[in-house]
């Protein structure tokens, strides 16, 4: 399948001053250098200044509401800068708290929290939110697509862990090289806590960042379960649910053949972007796009 050309959204306005605060907070916050965010800015600057507000109807019906899930290792706050255009595109959005305890524990809240919203959903996964994603959407019509972003899309029964393939940066078969368990005991059970060691995160998981956010988000991960890892899909919802896949060419977490050979089987709208496993961190601008690009697919 040849990799989707994004086209400007009609809906994409921002305001310039709203941008460039965004930049500022972010370069107090020590989110983003300061040469980053100096180009943020110019860009900004060039941009068109913002019409009306953008409208919760359509000519085509009512906009989808977008909800972002997290993965394993992460937490909502990953997904700051994509929130940050959405908003500014007047796209409503919802970040899920992904409790990271097990595949169809984290599906069922997953489920819950869509329950509460009214109208259609584009529904957002970002690696083991993928899983999430696929599981929760089944059998919920307001979910009128799915995207995945260096994201796991499972087939019935296949747990996470299945399918990086060989040349995952995870698939060490000594897993004390990949992990500190939590609690220590071994070997460990379902409900141990996993937390990726601070130099494979640095490395594998973070490699198009620059090293001192890097080492931020390696001593601020959030755990995630073994048992959440290695427990099977159930029915996915990209069998019955429109999806766009976007693929990073560089990640090392999830090595673009295997997702190349996910978003392939689900029939998935796909594009590429030279990022490591973290998109949403080093390139919100692509993942916006590609969330855009599901948007207007479901017109």
């Amino acid at each position: 399948m040849k990799p989707q050309t994004h086209r400007h959204s009609p809906h994409r306005r921002r305001r310039t001053l709203g941008v460039t605060l965004a930049v500022v907070g972010l370069i107090l916050a020590g989110v983003v250098p300061a040469s980053a965010a100096a180009g943020s800015a110019a860009a900004a600057h060039s941009l068109p200044k913002a019409a009306a507000q953008h409208p919760t109807q359509h000519p085509q019906g009512p906009v989808p509401t977008v909800v972002l899930v997290h993965g394993a290792w992460a937490d909502g706050a990953s997904w700051s800068g994509v929130v940050q255009r959405l908003q500014d595109d007047r796209v409503d959005v919802q970040v899920f708290p992904t409790p990271l305890q097990s595949l169809s524990d984290d599906s069922a809240a997953l489920r819950d929290f869509l329950g509460a919203i009214d109208g259609p959903i584009v529904l957002v996964g970002h690696s083991y939110g993928g899983a999430v994603i696929s599981d929760a959407a089944t059998g919920n019509a307001n979910v009128k697509a799915l995207v995945y972003v260096d994201a796991f899309a499972p087939d019935l029964g296949e747990p996470v862990l299945a399918l990086p393939g060989p040349d995952s940066a995870l698939a060490d078969p000594d897993p004390t090289k990949l992990f500190r368990f939590v609690p220590t005991t071994l070997p460990p059970t379902a409900a141990t806590e996993l937390y990726v060691l601070p130099k494979l995160f640095v490395t594998a998981f973070a490699n198009d960042l620059p090293g001192r956010i890097a080492k931020v988000l390696a001593v601020s991960q959030r755990p995630v379960t073994l048992g959440a890892l290695r427990e099977p899909s159930s029915a996915p919802a990209w069998k019955s649910i429109p999806s766009w896949y976007q693929i990073g060419t560089i990640d090392k977490v999830i090595p673009a053949a295997a997702q190349r050979a996910m978003a392939v089987r689900a029939g998935s709208h796909i594009s590429t972007a030279r990022t490591g496993h973290l998109p949403m961190i080093s390139d919100p601008r692509s993942v916006t796009r590609t969330i855009e690009a599901a948007i207007d697919g479901t017109r």
